[in-house]
């Protein structure tokens, strides 16, 4: 009772204050002006990524948790582009083959169970030429941090929806047969080292 009032009603809201983080946000801006035309974001969460889409017609938002898409309703309805709000999992999308030209994942990747299923059916749906645009934190490069980090996912998944402090993401992409046109890591200020470090690239399908 104590978990699923915690999940529906703090989770939320710690969740969006978080972030908006400053660091998170100019990644999100860096991330995000180039893109054009017809998106799918996984994990769009509280819509903090609307304002930084310039130059898009449709989006589709994927958030399967209700509770975290209320709190983006207000930016929905503020902002000039299209939204259609898409109530699935990434493990199993509601989208044609070869269908979207771009897919958009900031701090997203990390929270989903079936990580290679959904990496799967992310490249499955883009068009030959489609591009994942993504923002992660990922397995740190230190090994006292990666250490602590696999203790603490198991609490980590409990506390904030699933999410891992210990993936390497840039390998799992590898696996699921995508490959980078642009990769690099940073540190991000303003974030406990536990989940500092952070893989901002662009990935196609091979």
């Amino acid at each position: 009772m104590i978990y699923k009032f915690y999940q529906q009603h703090i989770f939320p809201h710690l969740l969006n204050q978080v972030m908006q983080t400053p660091s998170l946000m100019d990644q999100r801006r860096e991330l995000l002006l180039p893109i054009a035309g017809e998106v799918l974001e996984i994990g769009f969460g509280t819509g903090v990524n609307l304002p930084f889409y310039q130059n898009v017609d449709t989006l589709y938002a994927l958030e399967p948790n209700a509770d975290i898409y209320q709190l983006a309703i207000k930016r929905v309805h503020e902002s000039a582009i299209h939204v259609q709000h898409v109530q699935a999992s990434a493990e199993k999308l509601p989208f044609a083959d070869n269908s979207i030209d771009h897919i958009v994942s900031t701090w997203t990747l990390c929270s989903i169970e079936h990580l290679d299923q959904a990496l799967a059916e992310l490249h499955r749906v883009l068009k030959p030429g489609g591009t994942l645009h993504l923002v992660e934190h990922v397995l740190s490069d230190r090994p006292a941090l990666q250490h602590l980090q696999n203790l603490l996912t198991p609490v980590q998944k409990r506390l904030a929806d699933g999410c891992h402090l210990n993936r390497n993401i840039e390998q799992d992409l590898l696996d699921a047969h995508f490959s980078f046109t642009e990769k690099h890591y940073l540190d991000a200020a303003g974030i406990p080292k536990i989940a500092q470090r952070m893989l901002f690239a662009r990935a196609q399908k091979q």
